[in-house]
């Protein structure tokens, strides 16, 4: 009986976790403050867009001046000889001329595969140091985790071990319910962003936020670091992200392909080949 309360304990716990941000952003939007943000945003709207039209206009010129981008961009092949696709123009961060399966023929889905491409590397960066870092910390003797493999750890959950978060005896992750909790608190805390993201920001103007522009990236009113001032500097920063995101994206290939195979996590296979590399590598796997 004890156990069932607990366990009622820690979902309600979630839940009330999980349920914060929605009680938030409204009660945000019903105040007097919220009242104020949005006669404030409906009176400066025009000006804001002046501003953002303003700034697309400078990172176009940037973009033509930058050598990642335009006719005499980078192509896949190099020097090499090709008929590459004339719908490619060197206009989108990271445009190689690569597109074998002639995804980017219609302009509008052209734009969706790009967002979706944009949102998976991010994932991919971030899932690339959540892999990495609690090996790194685990055999640096920084943290001791009670399972430091990132395809170990929901097998850890499901055999009722509690996921103390850093390894802070006591710092749970959903209490002790196990993997269950683990989604309904994820699928609790995402929909919300991603509600807001599929209706588009313009979802964000009942609180006073006007995000006009390109909604893949930060600038206007959202740029905590600055990083859309410099016009140049912007349109470089663009292309260096979609190219480590991508390798990111392989990179999860390689660490599932590493986990299915050695069972090992990614820092612990580069401590192993750095080790001996000679025996240590993928040809002992084939033999």
């Amino acid at each position: 009986m004890l156990e069932y309360q607990e366990g009622a304990a820690d979902v309600l716990g979630v839940l009330a976790f999980s349920a914060l941000p929605f009680a938030a952003v409204q009660a945000l939007a019903d105040s007097d403050l919220g009242k104020k943000l949005q006669r404030d945003l409906e009176a400066n709207k025009s000006e804001y867009k002046r501003a953002e039209q303003q700034r697309e206009k400078e990172l176009a010129a940037a973009r033509d001046e930058s050598p990642w981008y335009g006719e005499e961009r980078p192509k896949w092949l190099g020097p090499l000889s090709y008929d590459y696709p004339a719908y490619l123009r060197g206009g989108a961060p990271g445009d190689y001329a690569y597109d074998p399966l002639q995804l980017a023929q219609d302009q509008d889905k052209f734009d969706q595969y790009f967002e979706f491409e944009l949102l998976h590397a991010r994932w991919a960066m971030l899932g690339a140091l959540g892999a990495g870092i609690p090996e790194i910390l685990q055999y640096s003797g920084v943290s001791d985790f009670l399972e430091a493999r990132w395809w170990a750890v929901g097998g850890a959950k499901l055999q009722g071990e509690d996921l103390n978060y850093l390894g802070v005896s006591g710092l749970r992750i959903a209490g002790g319910q196990g993997i269950a909790i683990i989604a309904i608190c994820q699928v609790l805390l995402m929909f919300g962003p991603e509600y807001a993201r599929a209706c588009g920001i313009e979802a964000l103007e009942p609180l006073g936020l006007y995000l006009p522009g390109d909604k893949n990236y930060p600038g206007g009113l959202f740029d905590p670091l600055g990083l859309s001032k410099d016009p140049a500097s912007f349109a470089d920063l663009q292309v260096k992200e979609i190219k480590n995101g991508r390798l990111a994206l392989v990179a999860w290939v390689g660490f599932a392909a590493q986990a299915a195979v050695t069972r090992k996590g990614p820092i612990a296979d580069l401590l192993d080949f750095a080790a001996d590399p000679v025996h240590n590598n993928i040809f002992a796997y084939l033999r």
